[in-house]
């Protein structure tokens, strides 16, 4: 895998992205560099006639529509990029790409924020059931879940394609040794796992799902989806990653599909007929997010996901738009 030791900036660096600065500080600096360095953002915040010097605040900055990384190269940054991260997608969809110039500033990025969550990697066992993103490549996912795997030091975890016999007898082995197991799936893998082995008590493992049937199963709510994996595997909580192709962060949740931000990420709901309307009155909405640590592309994302905020911090995603394309890693019904 391509890595690159090249810093950003003077200003961007690690210890500014989890520095003592507010979080509205560093959004509205980076703002304005991205407003100017970044010629697809340059060029959408002139159409919308908005003035990048008169913007003084978060709830003012525009967010870029997510089907720009589809057409366009979305980059802050010149030269060629270290590597090329891919939605997922039906065939003969156009899928988005994300540029990445410093997959050293990605993976430290995926290993704080976990590490914030649940603890040093060193402490894990880490194993993967992620079919559908090892059977295609530039996945941002298994860029992510392999770097967790070397970082973990852990001999045992890895990735298991469809050999889930052997994955069960893995779990079952570890459970007896030192060390926490961590399980990371897609949703259609894991209900798969559930139906083959289910019956089992792991109450110590792990499982955390992504999200997405990628087609191989009719969409269900999620909380549909946790209520089968806990009655399989003996789980007090199915844990959920929430991420994509076009942001470098990831939020976690430890259950009931609520989503904590990490100090890198803040969600803003807006009006799903009126893009513009950000407001924190609104009760569910689209979900804009910011991410600071798309130093290099575009920190502000206009999503396609329907969500609801649980609070200053936390947040829910309730599903996809009706006119977002099918694809990515939260396709999960609204519950009705």
């Amino acid at each position: 895998m391509p890595t690159t030791t090249v810093p950003h900036s003077n200003v961007f660096t690690e210890q500014w992205l989890f520095g003592p600065l507010s979080f509205e500080d560093k959004a509205l600096s980076l703002f304005r560099f991205q407003a100017a360095a970044n010629p697809v953002y340059r060029e959408y915040l002139a159409l919308l006639n908005r003035d990048a010097t008169k913007i003084t605040a978060l709830a003012q900055i525009p967010f870029l529509p997510i089907g720009f990384f589809k057409h366009h190269a979305v980059s802050s940054r010149s030269g060629s990029a270290a590597t090329v991260f891919e939605s997922s997608g039906t065939t003969g969809q156009t899928r988005s790409r994300h540029h990445v110039h410093d997959t050293v500033w990605y993976e430290m990025v995926a290993r704080r924020l976990f590490e914030q969550a649940y603890g040093p990697l060193r402490d894990w066992h880490v194993l993967a059931l992620l079919p559908s993103y090892l059977e295609r490549t530039g996945s941002s996912l298994v860029y992510m879940v392999s770097h967790f795997v070397r970082a973990s030091g852990s001999s045992h975890g890895g990735f298991f394609l469809h050999d889930q016999q052997r994955l069960i007898e893995q779990i079952e082995k570890l459970r007896k040794m030192d060390g926490k197991v961590l399980l990371i799936g897609v949703t259609f893998a894991l209900l798969e796992l559930a139906e083959r082995f289910g019956g089992r008590q792991w109450p110590d493992v792990i499982m955390m799902e992504t999200g997405g049937m990628k087609g191989r199963r009719e969409e269900t709510t999620r909380e549909e989806v946790h209520a089968t994996l806990k009655a399989a595997f003996g789980l007090p909580a199915v844990h959920s990653e929430y991420g994509m192709t076009e942001l470098l962060s990831q939020a976690y949740s430890s259950g009931e599909g609520v989503f904590r931000m990490p100090p890198t990420m803040r969600v803003l709901l807006r009006d799903v007929n009126d893009p513009f309307y950000i407001h924190d009155c609104l009760r569910h909405g689209g979900l804009n997010v910011v991410d600071l640590a798309n130093v290099d592309s575009c920190a502000f994302i206009e999503t396609e996901d329907l969500g609801v905020l649980q609070g200053p911090d936390e947040f829910k995603v309730l599903g996809r738009l009706d006119n977002a394309d099918v694809r990515g890693c939260n396709l999960l019904l609204v519950p009705q």
